[in-house]
């Protein structure tokens, strides 16, 4: 094939390759199409300009975020008041936006290393892009390689490395299986090993209490664009108090979704001491509410009542639904910028657990979830774990999904059970393996009950956080640099 056609080629084949990635996440979860994506990527990369190779890097990213994000379309136009020409531009927008991400690093990439160990320095520089999309401009680790993996063969060294080792091993598997195509046979060998390896590893890394706790998770399945009329705060009350009502007494702790009853807490607290004074002596009750301090700001947090220690703020907040970045340019010019509750305050970064049921209960709120070492942190000083969410916003789409899946990686990663109370799906009780035990139909006013335990020990990813995993990525990436500018067009 002539030389000229080989970028455009290229092009091609990182927008399929974007594509690719989102079909190895939930519901499709082709978690083998990873490697395949991250090889498509890889080949003939060297032969490219920097400018080529950020452009290729930026397609990959535009059919990434365009296909596997694609959720955010119903936020804007469906709840957002949005028309649809509008929606689609701004869903278009945050997809080329994103993938930025990408096209950054790989023209660093292509500018900064040369040949040598390429299939290491490419793997290793993987990781470090998938690192800064989760930290700078407060960060969207949505769609991580690694989260794929929930239930391939390398799931074992979630517990081990997390989410980031689990990209790093999908990586080296797409470059290596390039190197095997370019007849390096050794390179199927070390693909062998690392994917055998996770088979010696430990299954269990943690060990349940002998104390088994009963809980509930409720689901009110509420109409999002009338939740916070009067007539929807009227419905919401009587529909989780009557959930409430229906768990009996065997119960020990009963979960609300996040902002379950569209209403400040002290709004709330006349209902909640009617409830709790029907519910039995040891049964406690979390929910999601609306705090409003003195000071006039707002908290997106988790209370409870009946014998409950602590509540939890919502630390890491989404941009635009709850907090507005350039509020002052941005307010008023479209619906979208002016959603209710989209003006909240940060929790603290050192809250305790909450204690309810005889649990020490690490939390996250909705997107804090997809944070594996900020659920890590919780994790250390808990014995369970739980996320409440209002994937309402999402529809009918692939978005709430993804979450499920995401929330279920990090029961894998910390080796606990977690609880994920959502207000129409997907509702569900995760164990320690990662695995749903119980789960409720979306769309559907429903409830589901399960025994879990309080999980004794540390995971090695817990006690660590993903450190050893960047260290080593960078350490792969190191050996690959090269400043020699003649060396950039030589394979």
């Amino acid at each position: 094939m002539p030389t000229s056609y080989r970028p455009w080629m290229g092009y091609l084949a990182a927008l399929i390759a974007g594509a690719l990635t989102t079909l190895t996440f939930s519901p499709f979860e082709l978690w083998w199409l990873g490697p395949v994506a991250v090889g498509l990527m890889y080949i003939s990369l060297h032969d490219l300009t920097p400018g080529q190779a950020a452009m290729r890097g930026w397609c990959y990213g535009v059919a990434l975020f365009a296909t596997g994000t694609s959720w955010i379309y119903v936020s804007i136009h469906d709840y957002g008041y949005t028309g649809v020409p509008l929606a689609v531009f701004l869903t278009a927008l945050f997809a080329v936006t994103l993938a930025l991400f990408y096209a950054v690093p790989f023209w660093l990439y292509r500018r900064f290393t040369g040949p040598r160990l390429a299939f290491l320095t490419f793997a290793g520089a993987w990781v470090l892009i998938e690192v800064l999309r989760t930290y700078l401009f407060t960060g969207f680790p949505w769609l991580l390689l690694g989260s794929a993996h929930v239930d391939s063969p390398l799931a074992p060294l979630a517990p081990v490395g997390g989410v980031y080792l689990l990209t790093l091993v999908t990586a080296l598997t797409g470059t290596l299986g390039v190197e095997f195509l370019r007849r390096r046979w050794w390179a199927a060998a070390v693909i062998a090993v690392l994917w055998l390896a996770p088979l010696a590893l430990p299954t269990q890394w943690t060990t349940p209490s002998e104390t088994t706790t009963r809980v509930a998770l409720l689901q009110g399945n509420l109409p999002q664009l009338t939740k916070w009329t009067a007539q929807g705060q009227r419905n919401a009350a009587n529909t989780y108090a009557r959930l409430t009502r229906d768990q009996g007494d065997d119960v020990d702790l009963i979960v609300w979704p996040e902002t379950a009853l569209p209403m400040f807490q002290r709004q709330a607290e006349p209902l909640l001491e009617r409830i709790q004074a029907t519910l039995a002596p040891d049964t406690a009750l979390l929910t999601g509410i609306v705090q409003r301090d003195a000071a006039g700001r707002y908290y997106n947090a988790i209370i409870g009542v009946g014998g409950i220690s602590g509540e939890y703020r919502k630390e890491h907040l989404v941009p635009f639904g709850e907090y507005m970045p350039l509020e002052s340019l941005l307010r008023g010019i479209i619906a979208f910028f002016d959603l209710p509750m989209s003006d909240f305050s940060a929790g603290d970064a050192d809250q305790a657990p909450i204690r309810a049921a005889g649990l020490r209960i690490g939390s996250a709120i909705c997107y804090e979830i997809i944070y594996a070492d900020l659920v890590a942190e919780r994790a250390e000083n808990s014995d369970v774990l739980l996320t409440v969410s209002n994937d309402t916003w999402f529809g009918d789409s692939i978005g709430p999904l993804q979450h499920l899946q995401m929330a279920r990686l990090r029961a894998l990663e910390n080796g606990r059970y977690v609880l994920r109370a959502t207000s129409n799906g997907v509702t569900a009780i995760i164990d320690p393996h990662g695995e749903v035990v119980a789960r409720a139909p979306r769309f559907e006013t429903a409830s589901i009950t399960g025994d879990i335990h309080a999980m004794q020990g540390l995971t090695p990813f817990t006690q660590t956080g993903s450190w050893p995993t960047w260290l080593l990525a960078t350490v792969l990436l190191l050996p690959g640099l090269s400043f020699n500018r003649r060396q950039r067009r030589v394979i």
